[in-house]
């Protein structure tokens, strides 16, 4: 019994070993803060992102899409994903920082291990401005966001409708 028990052992074992693909389940981001390097403009693109641990999302915002707001109302805004506003999903090495996004030039680590972009979903912005009527508010949400990896998976378990907040200046 024994010859065939470690014989056995041993083949069960290789064949269960990872072939060092990445295995992503889950995509949650939605109880971190979005982030950005410089101030977010209005009338310009807008780099923002979600980092958690070495995981990021990136979310780059149409030109325009923040200037949307009036004093006395709430007003919502969309914005196409992938052929208006762009979201990217990337594993790293290792824990990751905003100096990654941020630095003119770019630190050597930690590297992109996986970087899958969503070929589909919607860009919601709800703007109204604040108290003080300075400055805007622009509420981001996603919606139908999806994934599809290299090799057709799609990744289906999200957690991130909630994309946060960011602030603009009401022009004078």
């Amino acid at each position: 019994m024994r010859k065939f028990f470690f014989p056995t052992l041993l083949i069960c074992a290789m064949i269960s070993c990872s072939d060092g693909e990445l295995q992503i389940e889950t995509i949650d981001f939605d109880s971190v803060t979005a982030e950005s390097c410089n101030p977010p403009q209005a009338d310009s693109e807008n780099l923002l992102f979600k980092l958690n641990e070495d995981e990021a999302l990136i979310l780059e915002l149409e030109s325009g899409i923040l200037n949307k707001g009036t004093l006395d109302e709430t007003v919502t805004s969309t914005s196409a994903v992938p052929s208006k506003s762009k979201l990217t999903y990337r594993f790293f090495s290792e824990k990751v920082t905003s100096n990654y996004f941020c630095d003119d030039v770019p630190p050597a680590t930690p590297t992109v291990v996986n970087e899958i972009k969503a070929e589909s979903g919607t860009v919601t912005i709800e703007t109204k401005a604040d108290a003080d009527k300075k400055n805007y508010i622009h509420t981001i949400r996603l919606s139908d966001i999806s994934f599809v990896r290299d090799n057709g998976e799609r990744i289906t378990n999200l957690t991130i409708s909630e994309f946060g907040e960011v602030t603009t200046a009401i022009p004078n």
